[in-house]
């Protein structure tokens, strides 16, 4: 199966799946986020856009002056409302 068929049923982008669960307005916003160090996937710092995410990673995400952590619940299949965004994660409290 070519990779391209394989985002998006097994792993997102990164940038892709902030932007989907509308962590900001444009995906590049969501890129620029991750390229300034304010991600983690599994307490792992990352500054690549195209960083794999899969159901189940944990994010930690600091955005406008807090910090949230995440589980990964859902890969989108769209940029949908905020109703269905919020349905791709589950808010979890920082241990």
């Amino acid at each position: 199966m070519p990779p391209n068929e394989q985002e998006d049923r097994d792993w997102q982008r990164l940038d892709k799946w902030l932007w989907c669960a509308r962590f900001m307005r444009a995906r590049s916003d969501c890129a620029a986020l991750v390229v300034e160090g304010a991600v983690r996937i599994n307490r792992q710092p990352t500054d690549k856009a195209h960083a794999k995410l899969r159901i189940g990673d944990v994010l930690t995400v600091a955005i406008r002056g807090e910090v949230r952590v995440l589980r990964i619940a859902a890969l989108a299949a769209r940029r949908g409302p905020a109703p269905e965004a919020r349905g791709l994660y589950e808010e979890i409290a920082d241990s």
